[in-house]
């Protein structure tokens, strides 16, 4: 059987066979975000590239699971699970928190000499940049799922319902610690091409902050904005899985 069936730490196949698929993309969500975000890519993308989503501790097939906090603590458990997973070239995809999981695992095994073909970062700003953002992890319950609310990712029928909010709010929490406690690990640049996108109306990050991801690489970087607010993904679909194939297509040229 192969290894990626096995995993706990991706997404199932989901009735999507891609052996074939010149690519792996490995994806990682926003905060409070799994494997469901990224289903409709696995069936749009095959057979040319195999999608698989990382599901994280505490959420879907692994809601009993204890979420981390830290994503130093993070790291070493992740890329153990990933590297089995290897064994064609791959890229990562990460929107929002997902970018910096995405970026510090493609450092990771850019290190050890088993760099991505390509790195997409998606709504977040460069990692080195200082946040003037609000903060939501130390928030009131209340305020904190008026504003998950207001960055419009949860759908309104799950924050209607207060026992599966009870059930979700310690890891929706711990993503959005994991993710404004984040600083910057050791390591050096990466040497991949490196595309930031981002939602021309994302309240959460600007264009100046995306471009900075341009000094994380000594790669290509390319830029590309799109419709919509901080989930863009849900509303520009076909655009930008048509960006994510020319992207892939390019460096793999």
């Amino acid at each position: 059987m192969h290894p990626v069936v096995e995993s706990r730490w991706l997404a199932g196949e989901a009735g999507v066979r891609a052996d074939a698929a010149a690519v792996r993309l490995f994806c990682f969500a926003h905060a409070g975000g799994g494997g469901v975000a990224f289903r409709p890519w696995r069936q749009a993308l095959a057979p040319d590239v195999d999608v698989r989503p990382v599901v994280l501790p505490g959420r879907e097939s692994r809601v009993r699971e204890l979420p981390y906090r830290r994503v130093e603590q993070l790291l070493d458990p992740l890329c153990e699970a990933l590297e089995p997973y290897l064994d064609r070239p791959y890229a990562f995809f990460g929107h929002s928190l997902g970018s910096i999981l995405a970026y510090e695992a493609a450092r990771r095994f850019s290190a050890a000499g088993r760099a991505p073909e390509l790195l997409v970062v998606s709504g977040r700003r460069a990692p080195r940049l200082p946040s003037g953002r609000r903060q939501f992890s130390t928030l009131p319950d209340a305020a904190f799922l008026d504003a998950l609310g207001e960055l419009g990712g949860t759908p309104p029928e799950v924050l209607g319902e207060a026992q599966l909010l009870r059930m979700l709010l310690p890891t929706l929490r711990a993503d959005f610690e994991l993710n404004e406690s984040y600083r910057t690990l050791p390591g050096g640049r990466l040497r991949c091409p490196v595309a930031a996108y981002m939602g021309v109306d994302d309240p959460e990050v600007d264009a100046g902050e995306l471009l900075a991801w341009q000094g994380e690489t000594t790669g290509e970087f390319t830029l590309r904005v799109f419709a919509g607010g901080h989930f863009y993904l849900k509303d520009a679909g076909a655009g930008v899985l048509g960006a994510l194939r020319q992207d892939l297509a390019r460096v793999r040229a």
